[in-house]
């Protein structure tokens, strides 16, 4: 059995249930628990595991809302304003992206209202960012 054969199968099972215990991934991916231990070690240390979270639905938050936000920023302000945009709390989570916009970001609020004035106040008066384009998430699907 391949090395990348047995961390893709060690990853998946963290992708599906981020507090499987070693024995539970080690079950699930028909390795032993020792190889659990060293591969996900190794996958920590080369920053291929970055951190372990939670999956939340949007509907059954009763005091927060969440958006996706495609950021449009000038070439020349790009790292600038990703590290302006890091250091916002209400940003769950950046990535860079090759889609419609450079970046998308995961923005968390106490309502829509909250939500719009804190793009409109906060986000779009960073320099560089032109734009700012909300979806806000309804439901969880899957």
């Amino acid at each position: 059995m391949s090395t990348q054969a047995t961390e893709d199968r060690i990853l998946q099972v963290l992708e599906e249930d981020a507090q499987a215990s070693y024995t539970e991934i080690a079950d699930r991916a028909d390795v032993s628990k020792p190889t659990v231990r060293k591969y996900i070690k190794q996958l920590e240390e080369d920053g291929v595991i970055v951190g372990y979270s939670a999956d939340v639905d949007p509907k059954k938050l009763a005091s927060q809302t969440i958006a996706l936000v495609g950021f449009d920023v000038a070439s020349e302000r790009y790292v600038e304003a990703t590290k302006a945009l890091k250091g916002f709390d209400e940003i769950e989570a950046l990535y860079s992206s090759s889609g419609d916009h450079m970046l998308m970001a995961e923005v968390r609020a106490e309502d829509g209202d909250a939500l719009g004035e804190f793009i409109s106040d906060e986000l779009l008066e960073i320099d560089g960012v032109t734009a700012a384009h909300p979806s806000f998430l309804q439901e969880r699907l899957k």
